[in-house]
């Protein structure tokens, strides 16, 4: 029998001594009722998922800069309003950010008086399959900010990085002070193994499995990825379709799902250097937080960032563990701390957005007197 873990060994002992009187044939009887039903759910929400009618129809705006595979979209062009560059994960589509017209930072802040440009990396190509840290980081997203700086004429502007967006977005403002006025870190991971009991064990075993494929591939795919973080809660993604399984189809909650999870599948390879860095240096050694990641020979010190920052950690997240976050309120120098009751991506997109979110995004960014 496998060891119970130390924070669970009290339950385990009440859970064993609870089972002793059950007649082991009963309890077989029973474990198999249930995992028939768990997987007859599972399948149906499977099947509403595919057959679900909703498609994301919202239009794109106008591109305002591109190079490469990395675009600048302008919410609010031409309109003469403080700007704010948002900043998403290398991983994931940039649209989570804009995913339906109620459920979308962007065009709130644009509703706002702001002027949202997104930054929206695309797939990596010939190009950017060979981008390490530093290319996208005083590579693209600097060119970016000074495409962003240039048309709104603005002299500084805001920044919000989400997921790993804020990891990136934080390396840009130790490296460009002076045209960043305002900070927001939104789940933002910093101390990559805190609340991740195991982590380098388990980045340092898919290295091995995992390397020759980026090198034979020069990335790492959609796939791989997905199967990483699949690991993070092998239960969720069943638990998930067995909900959806008990949701009327035509209901706000079902398409949310649906729209939520045409995002999660949507993404996007990671360039190999990348990709190594990121899983295999920030979440196996947690260079980040031993201040040994460099971009471009120096290293990211966020306590060399005194910008004013928001971090705003969702208590309820399984990608970003609330304690990665929270690390890197704990060293910022001028920072302000938001928790939320929701998860990584219910935060972002979820029911409650608005209220728990955006509002207070606007609030923080909004000219003060």
């Amino acid at each position: 029998m496998l060891p119970w873990r130390d924070d669970l060994q009290d339950q385990g002992a009440a859970l064993a001594k609870s089972l002793e009187a059950i007649d082991d044939a009963d309890f077989a009887v029973a474990v198999k009722k249930e995992a028939d039903q768990r997987y007859r759910l599972f399948n149906q929400g499977v099947a509403t998922y595919k057959e679900h009618s909703y498609r994301r129809s919202l239009k794109e705006p106008p591109v305002l800069w591109q190079e490469g595979s990395t675009r600048l979209l302008d919410y609010a062009p031409g309109k003469a309003a403080p700007p704010l560059l948002l900043v998403p994960s290398l991983i994931n589509k940039a649209y989570v950010l804009d995913l339906k017209e109620k459920r979308s930072l962007a065009r709130h802040l644009a509703n706002k008086g702001f002027r949202p440009l997104l930054v929206d990396w695309g797939a990596p190509g010939d190009v950017e399959r060979s981008f390490t840290m530093t290319d996208y980081v005083a590579g693209r997203l600097e060119s970016a900010l000074d495409a962003a700086l240039k048309e709104t004429k603005a002299k500084s502007l805001g920044m919000i990085g989400y997921c790993m967006g804020g990891t990136l977005a934080l390396a840009l403002a130790q490296r460009r002070p002076d045209a960043l006025n305002r900070l927001a870190f939104l789940a933002t991971p910093w101390d990559f193994h805190a609340g991740a009991p195991g982590r380098k064990e388990q980045m340092q075993a898919f290295a091995a499995q995992m390397d020759p494929m980026i090198e034979v591939q020069g990335e790492l795919s959609i796939d791989l990825i997905q199967t990483l973080f699949a690991t993070l809660d092998p239960f969720k993604v069943p638990s998930k379709f067995c909900k959806l399984a008990a949701l009327d189809p035509t209901s706000a909650k079902s398409q949310d799902f649906v729209a939520i999870e045409d995002w999660v599948n949507d993404g996007v390879p990671l360039a190999g250097p990348v990709a190594r860095e990121t899983m295999w240096k920030w979440y196996g050694e947690n260079t980040p937080a031993w201040g040994a990641w460099q971009i471009d020979g120096r290293p990211v010190l966020p306590e060399e960032v005194k910008t004013p920052s928001l971090v705003v950690v969702p208590s309820n997240d399984t990608i970003v563990p609330p304690e990665s976050a929270l690390a890197l309120f704990n060293i910022l120098p001028n920072a302000t701390k938001r928790v939320l009751s929701q998860g990584h991506i219910s935060m972002m997109a979820g029911p409650k957005a608005a209220s728990a979110l955006y509002g207070p995004i606007s609030q923080w960014f909004a000219p003060k007197p």
